[in-house]
């Protein structure tokens, strides 16, 4: 139960400090582009690499601490982050043509699978 607290705690910090970067992207830099996303994908990603790295070699912490900071915050922040994590351990096993398809697969599916979703959303409620 700690562990779930942990998770929803995290998320909810995660989920807040995406929209308000969303919201002050939005109001610099205009409509015209995702900077908001882009900008927490990026930022999120590296926040990933630092707590993860950090934790390796240096920090112990407990399970419930690093599931509030990693799936939780990191997670209500930007799943990105877990993307990028996922990619770069398989890189880091010389699995380079596993890690290109599990980049295309996820974007190419993520992409597909929102379209599909749209036609279907279209045709049921049309």
């Amino acid at each position: 139960m700690k562990m779930l607290i942990a998770v929803a705690l995290g998320g909810a910090v995660g989920a807040t400090g995406r929209y308000l970067f969303a919201a002050q992207t939005l109001r610099f830099f205009g409509p015209g582009f995702p900077w908001g996303t882009l900008g927490v994908n990026i930022f999120g990603s590296f926040v990933m690499g630092v707590i993860v790295e950090s934790l390796a070699l240096r920090f112990q912490i407990s399970p419930e601490v690093r599931a509030f900071l990693v799936t939780g915050v990191l997670g209500g922040f930007t799943t990105f982050s877990a993307f990028s994590l996922d990619i770069s351990l398989l890189l880091e096993r010389k699995d380079v043509g596993m890690a290109a398809l599990y980049a295309f697969g996820s974007v190419g599916g993520a992409i597909l699978a929102l379209f599909f979703g749209l036609w279907l959303t279209r045709v049921v409620l049309s």
